[in-house]
């Protein structure tokens, strides 16, 4: 009996059953669908906007052209709902050399000047006067077309080129990943990932201390003085990669949104009218003004619960000892309740198939001191001092490929009409020092 491969992993237990094979294959179709994508949308944007704009400004050839004529062209589209619709824009008629014959075209003056206001399109054309000689390029290739300016549309280039410059690099880093794990064991990708550590130092783990093995360095958490102590603690915040991460998806989704939303008013203000790109910018533009709310909320909620800076009397913390904290928190409104602990983390990366898991386990944690209703003004900080206590038999901080053990101070809120909140300050725990 011939049994077909597994396409997609099962989970028994705590094993993983299913075919690394196929699951890589998986990976790299999409991926490699992304690129195709990336690829088509870039080739369309290249052929409809690039290419005219680069003839014209490289094989278009100059000469001098005198005005005859002043009009306007007028599209008509007729639409459902409220009739015909008309859009007009200015031309002129030139008369020019090219070939070694006289040559009498309409041009139209700019690119940028269709309007739906007959009136408006007019007084487009007052800067232009009859009999005047003017610059002009004309195409070789068809020397009936001729423009009257040249350049480039430097912000239409930067939209267009978002979202496919996001698909190939997205569906790229994907693609070679999957490539690069083809057909190789867990063991042999372990051993190849050491060869990328020199590429990534990150993927190493955080730099160790030299005269204590295995203890990440505290250079970071001693660079910023303190105010009243010695040094301020840096902050790790889950609301701020929140914050980012939706301000990154608010601005290339709105971006796209654009893109495709100044094609459709060209189209209709050309008489052309496309249903499908129409329908489909509603439920795009839908979740662009959505991305844009809850950005506008997290950016909202982060500026009215404040900040939060904790100083601390010394570093690196040593067990046994005790030392001084300062905590300040900004901001106005109330504070039912805001509390600060001491917490002793556990974390393990390993690799569940073709992904990178990182566990957290918090398995210690301290209270130090809580205050409740806060009331804070504008322009003012609550302050208040605090001592932290290492226990004498602590695990000092510990950082490995696969494994670490971290300390953090952590700051938890609860305002009045906003959700709670919690901030992180990490501390590097040494050893304990010998006695005698």
């Amino acid at each position: 009996m011939v049994r077909l491969p597994r396409f997609f992993g099962k989970k028994r237990g705590h094993r993983r059953t299913g075919s690394q094979a196929w699951a890589s294959l998986g990976d790299g179709a999409f991926h490699a669908l992304l690129v195709m994508a990336g690829l088509v949308f870039g080739g369309l944007l290249l052929s409809g906007l690039a290419v005219p704009e680069w003839r014209i400004n490289h094989h278009f050839t100059p000469t001098t052209c005198r005005i005859l004529g002043k009009g306007l062209l007028r599209r008509t589209s007729t639409e459902p709902a409220g009739g015909p619709t008309s859009t007009w824009q200015p031309c002129l008629l030139v008369r020019y050399e090219a070939d070694g014959r006289s040559v009498e075209s309409w041009s139209q003056p700019s690119r940028t000047t269709l309007t739906a206001d007959r009136a408006e399109a007019i007084d487009g054309l007052s800067a232009w006067r009859l009999g005047d000689d003017v610059p002009c390029w004309y195409d070789p290739a068809n020397v009936g077309i001729v423009v009257l300016e040249r350049g480039y549309n430097w912000w239409m280039w930067l939209l267009a080129l978002l979202l496919p410059g996001a698909l190939l690099a997205f569906g790229g880093s994907g693609l070679m990943r999957a490539i690069r794990r083809w057909g190789r064991s867990e063991e042999r990708s372990a051993v190849l990932s050491r060869f990328t550590d020199m590429l990534d130092p990150l993927a190493s783990g955080p730099p160790r201390a030299d005269d204590h093995p295995g203890v990440p360095m505290c250079d970071n958490l001693v660079n910023s003085p303190g105010t009243f102590l010695a040094y301020r603690l840096p902050i790790e915040s889950p609301e701020s990669w929140t914050l980012i991460g939706f301000g990154l998806f608010a601005l290339l989704w709105n971006s796209v949104l654009t893109v495709l939303a100044i094609g459709a008013g060209l189209d209709v203000m050309g008489g052309r009218t496309d249903w499908l790109l129409i329908a489909l910018l509603v439920p795009f533009a839908i979740v662009g003004l959505a991305g844009i709310a809850v950005f506008v909320r997290s950016l909202v909620l982060a500026t009215a619960i404040g900040t939060t800076q904790v100083e601390i009397a010394a570093q690196p913390l040593r067990p046994g000892r005790s030392y001084e904290l300062l905590l300040a928190h900004g901001g106005s409104g109330t504070l039912e309740s805001l509390e600060m602990s001491l917490e002793l983390e556990e974390q393990a990366t390993f690799r569940q198939g073709t992904d990178t898991r990182i566990e957290k386990l918090i398995v210690w944690r301290k209270p130090i001191q809580s205050w409740r209703d806060l009331n804070l003004a504008p322009g003012t900080r609550f302050e208040a001092r605090a001592t932290v206590s290492i226990p004498d038999l602590a695990m000092h901080s510990f950082a490995s490929e696969h494994n670490a053990v971290r300390w953090s101070l952590v700051v938890k809120g609860v305002p009045v009409r906003w959700p709670p909140f919690v901030r992180s300050f990490p501390l590097v725990v040494y050893p304990a020092e010998a006695a005698g």
